[in-house]
C-alpha cells in the first residue's frame, strides 16, 4: 500500500540521517519529526508533493462511517486516505475512532501513532506504540517505528534496543534491513564520536 510505501520511505531515509547526525557538528539537535525533514533526501525546496488527497473517496467514507458508528474497518479505511495523503491530521481522528471500536487492531495502532509523531506529539506516539506492542510484542512495524522515535527523542539506548528486536524477530525482512542502518549508524557514532554534543545522552 502507499501507506506502508511511506512508512518505508520515512524509515530509509531517517536512518540515512542517523550518521550525518551523530557524527555532524549539530549533534545536539535531532532530526526534526515533520515530513519534510525525513521522507526525503532531497532538498527541501526539491521535494516530491505528497500524492492529492481523493477527496471524493473521502467524502464517500466519512458518509459511511457517520451512517455505521460501529463499523471500525470503514473508519480505518477513510483515516487511510488522509494517511496516504500525509494528512496526519485528519487521519488521527479516525484511527482513534476506530480504535474505539477495535482496540486490537495493531496496525491501525501503529499507523496512529505515526500520526502523532509527524504532528509532533511525540510522548503520544511513543504511549501508542506501547499499546500496539502489548497487543503484539513481535509486530515489527511497531518496533521498527519505535525505534525512529526513541532515536528522535535522542534515546539512542532505546532506540537500539527497539531495532535489535526487530532484527531477532524477522532478520529477513525490509524492518529489519533498515534497522540494521539505524544500529550500523548508531556504532560508527560511538566508535568515531565517543561522546555526546550538549543536551545530548552519553
Amino acid at each position: 500500500m502507499t501507506r506502508d510505501a511511506l512508512v518505508v520511505g520515512i524509515s530509509g531515509t531517517l536512518f540515512g540521517l542517523i550518521v550525518g547526525w551523530i557524527l555532524g557538528s549539530q549533534m545536539a539537535a535531532p532530526p526534526s519529526p515533520t515530513p519534510s525533514a525525513v521522507t526525503t533526501s532531497s532538498p527541501p525546496a526539491e521535494a516530491a508533493p505528497p500524492p492529492p488527497l481523493d477527496v471524493e473517496r473521502a467524502a464517500e467514507l466519512e458518509r459511511r462511517a457517520r451512517a455505521e458508528p460501529r463499523n471500525a474497518p470503514v473508519r480505518v479505511e477513510l483515516a487511510d486516505v488522509y494517511y496516504d495523503a500525509r494528512r496526519f491530521d485528519l487521519a488521527i481522528p479516525w484511527y482513534e475512532a476506530a480504535l474505539t471500536i477495535d482496540p486490537k487492531n495493531v496496525n491501525a495502532s501503529t499507523d496512529l501513532a505515526i500520526c502523532y509523531y509527524y504532528t509532533n506529539n511525540i510522548d503520544r506516539a511513543l504511549t501508542q506504540i506501547d499499546r500496539s506492542l502489548a497487543v503484539d510484542p513481535r509486530h515489527v512495524k511497531s518496533l521498527l517505528n519505535q525505534g525512529i522515535i526513541r532515536f528522535g527523542k535522542e534515546d539512542l539506548k532505546g532506540a537500539a534496543e527497539s531495532w535489535e528486536k526487530v532484527v531477532s524477530i524477522a532478520p529477513d525482512s525490509d524492518e529489519a534491513r533498515m534497522a540494521r542502518q539505524g544500529l550500523e549508524g548508531l556504532k560508527s557514532g560511538h566508535a568515531t564520536g565517543g561522546r555526546r554534543g550538549a543536551g545530548g545522552r552519553p
